[in-house]
């Protein structure tokens, strides 16, 4: 086997993201080079391992492929790793100080996916976000830097916003999956089935059980927002690239909650351009403010 250079892993690392068309891609490129590099590696590896469940190699198990993530990381930490992805962490775990403990958080909660289609309760549901999103939000304060404890808060409940607007948005992709995440307590409260789910059927109780879950997400932006603004000036310009994200986000919340939004209709985008001018806005009054 070739083991890949540093800087031939982060190459890869730095092609997949691109590649990726992620909403987080661009607010990304307001990062410093250095920490723009550690933030695609963490993306690609985020990005691999949800893809070994969801997109597992031909003829593989998912519970296996996460287990080589499982032991790949271990080997990042002790410097020993083999995958391009982790090659190239190996390196930014070590200069940033990342946890492994977070890491290993993630894959649980994308492994969760193999035990789990359905959620009981909201708690059940927040573990499941905690580990996908929230974990992903305390690494990249690694690499913004901030300092305050205060915004670890603001990052879980970032992570929290997050994660129930993917739900909100991708309930068509995740049912085509067997997969419904919002909480079986809610569907039963508004008198909505998994069949209208299932089945692709708008209802007047499925709107009403989506405008639910959408202000549920909106407290977790509000809570975001408070820790935000207790933090001092340069932690606050440290988490430019979060605000960036922050404001793509509850922008995709709000076009879900429009009126004539089709829950099964075509999945909820905005242009490259609009993604731009969320990120100048943001990355301007973080400069003037």
């Amino acid at each position: 086997m070739t083991i890949l250079s540093s800087t031939d892993a982060q190459t890869y690392c730095t092609t997949l993201t691109k590649k990726s068309g992620s909403n987080f891609y661009y607010s990304f490129l307001f990062l410093p080079r250095a920490r723009r590099a550690a933030m695609y590696t963490v993306y690609a590896f985020c990005k691999e391992v949800d893809n070994a469940v969801d997109e597992p190699p031909a003829g593989s198990k998912p519970q296996d492929e996460l287990q080589r993530w499982w032991n790949e990381l271990e080997a990042a930490y002790q410097g020993t790793p083999t995958f391009p992805v982790t090659i190239s962490l190996a390196t930014h775990v070590k200069q940033l100080s990342i946890p492994q403990a977070y890491f290993e958080e993630l894959i649980k909660g994308v492994g969760m996916d193999l035990s789990a289609a359905r959620y009981a309760t909201f708690q059940d549901l927040s573990l499941y976000c905690y580990r996908v999103a929230s974990v992903v939000g305390l690494i990249c304060l690694h690499i913004f830097g901030p300092t305050s404890a205060r915004a670890q808060d603001y990052a879980v409940s970032l992570g929290m916003a997050f994660q129930l607007t993917n739900i909100l948005r991708d309930i068509e992709t995740d049912a085509a999956q067997g997969r419904i995440y919002l909480p079986q307590e809610d569907l039963q409260k508004f008198g909505c089935t998994e069949q209208m789910i299932l089945q692709r059927q708008e209802s007047e109780e499925l709107r009403t059980l989506l405008r639910f879950e959408a202000a549920r997400a909106h407290e977790y932006y509000a809570k975001a927002q408070a820790a935000f603004e207790s933090l001092p000036a340069q932690d606050r310009r440290a988490l430019t690239v979060s605000e960036i994200m922050r404001a793509v986000y509850s922008r995709i919340l709000k076009k879900i909650e429009e009126p004539g939004h089709r829950i099964f209709g075509p999945r909820v985008r905005l242009s490259t351009n609009h993604r731009l001018a969320l990120a100048a806005g943001v990355w301007l009054r973080s400069k003037f403010s």
